[in-house]
C-alpha cells in the first residue's frame, strides 16, 4: 500500500531510548558507482544506499552497457549489496548523433551531474534529461568546463537536457567554479584520471569544500582492480535522530555512525549534543550540509535566537529550500527573518502550533518537519512519499517500536493509524 498523500506526527508521550539505523550515504553510494563503473574489475559495495537516486544511476549504468547486479542487505532494508563489473575507463555503449543514447536522470543532482561527465569517457553521443525541475537546475559551470576539454556540449540554456558528443579521453585542462554547486567538481575529478584532465578548482575556498574533500579521499581509497567498498550511514539522513534527541531531550542515538570525516553532516551528532537547550548559530558552507536544514527546523524550540548563514545554494536544489523553510515555520508560527543567504530565527515558545506542511516535493522538508511533529501537535506532511528519493523506509522507523525505532504513532487524514506496511515509500 502506498503512502497517503497526507499524514500527520502525533508527538510522543512516552519516553524513548532508541538506536536507529539509517541508509547507506547517497553521496558516496553515487560517487562509488561512479568509481566502481571506471575501475578494472569487480567491485562490490557494500551497505549501499537504495532508493530514487541511487537506482537512476544504477539504471543509467545498465543503459551505458554496465553489468550492475542489487542483492539485498539483511542488516538495513534500504541498503543493497551493489556488484558492479568495471570495464577500467571504458564506456561500453553509446549512441549517434542522429539517435543519442538516452539517460534520464529524474531529479537527482549527483546522477546528473556525474553522468554528464562520464559519458565523455565513451564514444558516441548521448542526450541526458530530468524532471522540469532538474532541467531548472544549474549545470553551465560543468557544461562550460566540458567545452574547455574538447567536448561538444548542446543545450539551448547550458542546463539539461543536454546532448554530448565524444570521442573519449582529450588530455587537457579545465577549470571549474562550485559556486553552484561543488557536484561540478566532484563529476570532473571522478573522471579525470581516465579523461586525462587537468582540472583546476576557481575560487579561493574551492579545494575546502567538504563535498569535493569526500570525493577525493573516495577517490584514494577506492579499490581501483576491484574488491569490497563498504558504503558508511548516510550522516545527513541520520541528522533527524540526532535532531529528535536534542528535541525531545531523549535517549535517541544512530548506530554505526560515521567517523571517517567524509560526510561535513557526521558533525551534527557533536552540534546536537552539545547545544543545550539552546541550537548554536550555524553556516551552510562552513559547518553542516544538507543537515543545516534539519537544524532550521527545529530552531523555533531553541531558547535563544538562532542565525544560519551561506544558505545561497539550498535555494538551487530539489526545491527552493530558503523561501520552502521560511515559509513553512511561518504556517508553524514560528518567526523567521530572511535577509539574503541568512535566516534569523526566533524563538517560538507556546506559538509554535501544527499546520499542513507543503513538502515542494522535497525529500528533506518531509523528514524536517516530520521531527518538529514528535514534539507539536497537528504536524501534517503532504506528499510524504517524496522521501524516497534518499530513505523510503523513513517513516516507518519513526513508527517502529523502539529500540529499532521511535515508536510514533502516524495517522492518515481521517486520523486512522498507519502501520508500518503503510509506510514505507515506493
Amino acid at each position: 500500500m502506498a503512502l497517503p498523500e497526507i499524514i500527520e506526527i502525533v508527538p510522543l508521550q512516552s519516553p524513548v531510548s532508541a538506536q536507529i539505523t539509517v541508509p547507506g550515504s547517497k553521496s558516496i553510494t553515487n560517487r562509488a558507482l561512479i568509481l566502481a563503473a571506471l575501475a578494472e574489475g569487480t567491485t562490490t559495495l557494500a551497505g549501499a544506499l537504495w532508493s530514487e537516486d541511487t537506482q537512476v544511476m544504477t539504471e543509467c549504468l545498465r543503459t551505458l552497457g554496465f553489468s550492475v547486479d542489487v542483492a539485498p542487505d539483511p542488516a538495513e532494508p534500504c541498503n543493497r549489496a551493489i556488484t558492479v563489473i568495471g570495464q577500467n575507463g571504458r564506456i561500453p555503449a553509446g549512441g549517434t548523433a542522429e539517435d543519442p543514447l538516452e539517460l534520464f536522470v529524474g531529479n537527482a543532482g549527483t546522477a546528473a551531474r556525474f553522468l554528464t561527465a562520464l559519458v565523455c569517457l565513451g564514444s558516441g553521443s548521448y542526450r541526458l534529461s530530468g524532471v522540469p525541475r532538474m532541467h531548472e537546475r544549474p549545470q553551465q559551470a560543468l557544461v562550460q568546463a566540458l567545452r574547455q576539454l574538447g567536448y561538444r556540449v548542446e543545450t539551448p540554456n547550458d542546463r539539461l537536457p543536454a546532448v554530448i558528443h565524444t570521442d573519449g579521453p582529450t588530455n587537457a585542462t579545465c577549470s571549474v567554479t562550485i559556486r553552484e554547486s561543488s557536484q561540478f567538481a566532484s563529476a570532473l575529478l571522478l573522471c579525470a584520471r581516465i579523461g586525462e584532465w587537468t582540472v583546476e578548482l576557481d575560487g579561493a575556498t574551492a579545494n575546502n569544500s567538504p563535498y569535493v574533500e569526500m570525493t577525493r579521499a573516495l577517490i584514494d581509497a577506492f579499490p581501483k582492480k576491484g574488491g569490497v567498498f563498504q558504503i558508511e550511514p548516510d550522516a545527513s539522513g541520520g541528522s533527524y535522530f540526532w535532531g529528535a534527541n536534542w528535541l525531545l531531550n531523549q535517549a535517541i542515538s544512530v548506530s554505526h555512525w560515521p567517523t571517517s570525516g567524509w560526510q561535513i553532516d557526521a558533525r551534527f551528532a557533536e552540534i546536537a549534543q552539545q547545544a543545550g537547550h539552546s541550537l548554536p548559530s550555524l553556516s551552510r558552507e562552513q559547518d553542516l550540509g544538507d543537515a543545516i536544514m534539519t537544524a532550521i527546523a527545529l530552531a523555533p524550540c531553541s531558547a535563544e535566537p538562532v542565525i544560519f548563514r551561506d544558505l545561497g545554494r539550498l535555494r538551487l536544489q530539489e526545491c527552493e529550500r530558503v523561501n520552502a523553510l521560511r515559509a513553512e515555520l511561518a504556517r508553524c508560527g514560528a518567526t523567521v527573518e530572511e535577509e539574503g543567504d541568512t535566516l534569523t530565527i526566533a524563538p517560538a515558545g507556546d506559538r509554535l502550533h501544527g499546520a499542513e506542511i507543503e513538502t515542494y516535493d522535497d525529500h528533506r522538508m518531509a523528514m524536517c518537519f516530520a521531527i518538529l511533529g514528535l514534539k507539536i501537535p497537528g504536524i501534517k506532511i503532504k506528499n510524504p512519499a517524496c522521501v524516497k528519493k534518499t530513505f523510503p523506509n523513513y517513516f516507518q522507523k519513526l513508527a517502529a517500536a523502539p529500540s529499532e525505532g521511535l515508536g510514533a504513532e502516524i495517522r492518515d487524514s481521517s486520523g486512522m493509524k498507519l502501520e508500518a506496511s503503510d509506510l514505507f515509500a515506493d
